[in-house]
């Protein structure tokens, strides 16, 4: 969009006043993955279209698009949030976080993805960064201290595989090392 005219009015030059963007959109400012981004958005375009679409961050997945199965799940402001059913400029001034944003600067994984990788937590893989972000929501919450709670609470975010009993055992063996620190 960068390569856009700017709007004029009716027999004046470009105002740059006026906000950038095709008409109909709405100037938003969200940090994504530790990058602050200007962006323009319609009014009906969720979180999830517009981390895909426009922004290429492919790796929150769109599942049912009705927020029942938790493969867009992404970290807004540190918790976990359904991206399919947020509007992108009601976030305005958010911070999102996606699978792509949990890694550290220096490629080294997030302790969770690396749980992950170490269970055996996936089998096709499509619900794995939701499933990811989502656990990394549940633990900063707090509330998950049992199995049996890290289910419940884990119990939006749908793996069509049946790799539920590894999913839980990466979650578990991340809280237990955070409770050994």
């Amino acid at each position: 969009m960068a390569d856009l005219e700017l709007p004029t009015r009716q027999g004046h030059a470009p105002d740059a006043s006026l906000p950038r963007g095709l008409p109909g959109e709405i100037p938003i400012t969200l940090t994504i993955n530790g990058e602050r981004r200007e962006l323009h958005v319609r009014p009906w375009t969720t979180l999830l279209d517009l981390l895909r679409e426009d922004i290429s961050l492919y790796g929150t997945k769109k599942g049912c698009d009705h927020g029942q199965c938790g493969a867009c799940t992404v970290l807004l402001d540190g918790e976990r949030i359904n991206s399919c059913l947020a509007l992108a400029v009601t976030k305005d001034g958010c911070e999102v976080t996606t699978i792509e944003g949990l890694a550290a600067k220096d490629g080294a994984l997030h302790p969770m993805q690396e749980a992950f990788i170490e269970h055996d937590a996936f089998q096709c893989g499509y619900c794995t960064p939701g499933q990811i972000c989502s656990a990394v929501g549940l633990l900063k919450e707090g509330h998950a201290r049992t199995r049996e709670e890290i289910r419940e609470m884990m119990s939006g975010n749908l793996c069509r595989c049946g790799a539920y009993t590894n999913i839980v055992d990466a979650i578990e063996d991340v809280l237990a090392k955070e409770a050994a620190k």
